[in-house]
């Protein structure tokens, strides 16, 4: 999110917004029209050769918009396995096909329970370990998927079992094998963070302008001292967010050194404050806050998983506090 790319983020950022608010369900070829499967696909690739702070713009309007779309499994995940790869013909074809829109893949860089957008995905790529205990990559088409029914129903979660899976032929990472699966969880981690400061944004935003037009005792409740200062509470925890995770994304962009320090307080931070916003949020509306017409708890039921998606807030924190001992 460099300074000389703030036009280019904030007409991708508007632009992204008009899409995802005509429909909160967006399927594949949508995402491919739109040109976002293959924004981080080198142009060799059929890509826009971007970077990885273009796809946080994507992933914090698709929070805003809590919308149920395969963009993290594919564009997110597996392409960031493939750039980590050493050049081979399976990874220049899978690239070409997600840039394409030909192929939809999904990726497994941690637990194999809880794999983003396994259902249906055309390719299967699989973080495990060869006999030497290396890290290598594993492209699949076969492997089981069954899906695995989570809270927020604006997500498509599965567990994927590697039976039988062969690590012959797999696919070598390219330069310190463990080094580049940390920088995968990294990226993991960050993109989710953007999630939740999207959907942050967007229930400051909802209770604002909800604060305007009901009226109690004959005035607006945003004119009570009380609505005033919780609504100033939840910007200012929004404006820290928004802080660690421009710090976190520039780390994963630029792979510096410290990502997994920006990384691990991006997330912990902007997803748990994610959940505590969108829970202030449901008092602030009062009643109808609960009820399935405000649309409150699918944000809530997408805050609440999104704190658990790699690495809670707690495991983030007992990682950064290694740094102290």
């Amino acid at each position: 999110m460099a300074t000389e790319f703030e036009e280019f983020h904030a007409e991708l950022r508007s632009v992204a917004g008009d899409l995802l608010a005509k429909d909160r369900s967006v399927e594949w070829p949508v995402l491919v029209d739109a040109g976002w499967t293959g924004l981080e696909v080198p142009d060799e690739f059929g890509g826009a050769g971007a970077t990885f702070a273009e796809t946080a713009v994507i992933c914090e309007e698709i929070g805003r918009a809590a919308s149920a779309n395969s963009y993290l499994g594919s564009a997110v995940l597996a392409v960031g396995i493939l750039k980590a790869l050493q050049p081979n013909a399976i990874r220049d074809e899978l690239l070409c096909g997600i840039a394409s829109g030909t192929v939809r893949a999904a990726a497994a860089v941690g637990s194999l329970d809880f794999v983003a957008d396994a259902e249906g995905a055309d390719r299967l790529l699989v973080v495990t370990h060869d006999s030497d205990g290396t890290p290598v990559v594993v492209a699949s088409a076969g492997l089981a998927v069954t899906p695995r029914p989570v809270v927020d129903e604006t997500r498509r979660l599965a567990s994927v079992s590697t039976d039988g899976i062969e690590t012959t032929g797999a696919l070598r990472f390219d330069g310190d094998p463990e080094a580049a699966v940390r920088r995968l969880h990294d990226r993991a981690a960050v993109a989710v963070a953007c999630d939740s400061l999207g959907l942050s944004e967007a229930m400051l935003s909802a209770t604002v302008s909800y604060a305007k037009v009901r009226h109690q005792f004959g005035r607006p409740i945003g004119s009570f001292q009380a609505v005033k200062h919780a609504c100033a509470d939840m910007s200012v925890k929004i404006s820290v967010a928004r802080q660690l995770v421009v710090a976190a994304v520039d780390a994963v962009a630029q792979d510096r050194p410290d990502v997994d320090v920006a990384a691990a307080m991006a997330k912990s931070y902007a997803t748990g404050t994610a959940v505590d916003i969108v829970g202030k949020a449901m008092q602030l509306h009062g009643g109808i806050g609960y009820t399935w017409e405000s649309g409150i708890h699918v944000y809530l039921k997408r805050a609440v998983l999104n704190r658990s998606l790699f690495g809670s807030p707690a495991e983030h924190r007992s990682q950064l506090t290694k740094r102290y001992v």
